[in-house]
């Protein structure tokens, strides 16, 4: 039997004498090569797998999530639109099937309710046309309070003009009076901004708390 040494120096003499035997040994050589990196590649095929499945699952996660968040956005809005939608109906139920005379009427009696005045009806020919640029008959909600004198303005919607109109109206009250005013008021569940804005200027108080 030969020894390990005998034998290497055996293989070493195979090695540079025949070279069959040597494309024999170095095509095993470059098959075991070839085969660990075949067995590299796979571990890290299988390693990439496993973190694209997990990236998948984070992303159906994430996914999942939103849509949940998304439902719940709509639901809240759904809510919103309604509770608006209510309050316009209530509020056309309210103000919006009456006239206008039947809603100064209603709303004066609230002006009396919350603010405690008593509202009483003035009412004149501008025969110099002084409110509205020509003669006619004017009517305006005045209010005594405290021995103080306040012209009141009820409407449903409250525009520019109607604050320029009350102005005028308070030169005609003092005019045929002999009466000073004190005080201006707009009751009114709507104003806008431009309307706001004029009264700010003309000392005029708009309250829309009704």
């Amino acid at each position: 039997m030969l020894s390990s040494a005998e034998l290497k120096k055996k293989i070493l003499k195979l090695l540079k004498e025949d070279e069959e035997f040597r494309y024999a040994v170095a095509g095993l050589i470059g098959l075991d090569e070839i085969l660990k990196r075949f067995e590299k590649h796979d571990e890290e095929l299988v390693r990439l797998r496993k973190d694209m499945v997990e990236s998948f699952k984070r992303h159906d996660a994430e996914i999942t999530e939103l849509r949940a968040e998304i439902a719940q956005l709509r639901q809240d809005m759904l809510e919103g639109f309604r509770l608006l939608e209510r309050h316009i109906n209530a509020l056309g139920t309210r103000w919006g099937l009456m006239s206008d005379e039947a809603f100064r009427e209603g709303l004066r009696g609230v002006v009396e309710k919350e603010l405690g005045f008593k509202v009483e009806r003035w009412s004149c020919y501008d025969s110099e046309g002084i409110v509205y640029g020509y003669p006619s008959q004017v009517e305006v909600d005045v209010v005594v309070h405290d021995e103080k004198i306040l012209l009141i303005e009820i409407t449903s919607h409250a525009k520019v003009s109607d604050v320029y109109e009350l102005k005028r109206k308070a030169l005609l009250y003092e005019k045929t009076t002999g009466r000073k005013v004190d005080k201006l008021m707009i009751v009114t569940p709507y104003a806008d901004e431009r309307t706001l804005e004029a009264a700010k200027k003309l000392d005029v108080e708009v309250y829309t708390k009704v």
